[in-house]
């Protein structure tokens, strides 16, 4: 079953090789979408794919890379887009 999210991710998130972890670990689990650093200092990632894979990236975003400190992960449920890769956006 397909998923598609959008997470608000609050914290020490940005410096912290935070793009970079979420962009690795969704190739590992074929998941598609973007993430990017937000001008607030949070972080927003689409996420999406098989329901399972997802829910790893998610639970993978609530730890974080080493060096970052998540205070708050707001999950949004979204329409699915067919995203065909996972892209880091810059502002």
């Amino acid at each position: 079953m397909k998923k598609s999210v959008r997470l608000y991710i609050d914290g020490t998130v940005q410096g912290v090789f935070f793009r970079a972890f979420i962009k690795e670990n969704a190739e590992r689990y074929n998941v598609k979408g973007f993430v990017r650093n937000l001008e607030d200092g949070r972080i927003e990632a689409f996420l999406e794919g098989n329901s399972e894979d997802v829910n790893k990236i998610i639970e993978l975003c609530k730890k974080g890379p080493k060096h970052s400190q998540i205070k708050n992960i707001e999950i949004k449920l979204e329409r699915f887009q067919d995203f065909k890769v996972f892209k880091v956006l810059h502002i």
